[in-house]
């Protein structure tokens, strides 16, 4: 259980803290809902409170993790065995576990084919989705305002 003023990360979604909780009747089913405002916007998500462990939905990590996911976005490069659709798959399955060293991983893997050609719309819209979650757990973990939290990310990647 959460509860008001936790930072919690939704996974594909990206981190944010718990305004509330509220009882809401759904299709004539009472459930207890946390209220989230996200860090990286201006959209409140409303999720069900039984629904969380299945969601996946955990809290933001302590600095020395968010160290250790800064260095994966220097250390080894993507496998190249794989086909576009199968890295979409492979991408999509760590972004939803919901795990920063995961987001890590897809960040340094797509940036790195993207230095060596121009990313397809899938690849693309992956990173960018990748960044915007690192970054909003970055500046819940940190501190940081949106626009220091991208650059914080962009001077880690660049080293």
């Amino acid at each position: 259980m959460f509860q008001i003023g936790d930072k919690i990360v939704y996974p594909m979604h990206g981190a944010g803290v718990i305004e509330d909780i509220e009882e809401r009747e759904i299709l004539g089913e009472t459930q207890q809902y946390y209220v989230l405002n996200l860090s990286h916007s201006t959209m409140q998500v409303m999720v069900p409170m039984e629904k969380t462990s299945i969601i996946g939905i955990r809290e933001v990590v302590d600095p020395d993790t968010l160290e250790k996911a800064l260095l994966i976005l220097h250390d080894g490069e993507p496998d190249d065995s794989v086909n576009r659709h199968q890295r979409y798959h492979l991408n999509m399955k760590k972004m939803k576990t919901g795990d920063i060293c995961e987001s890590a991983q897809v960040i340094r893997d797509l940036m790195f084919l993207n230095k060596n050609k121009k990313l397809g719309t899938e690849d693309k819209f992956m990173l960018d989705n990748a960044r915007r979650i690192f970054i909003s757990e970055l500046i819940l973990v940190k501190g940081f305002e949106e626009e220091q939290a991208i650059e914080f990310l962009d001077n880690a990647i660049n080293g």
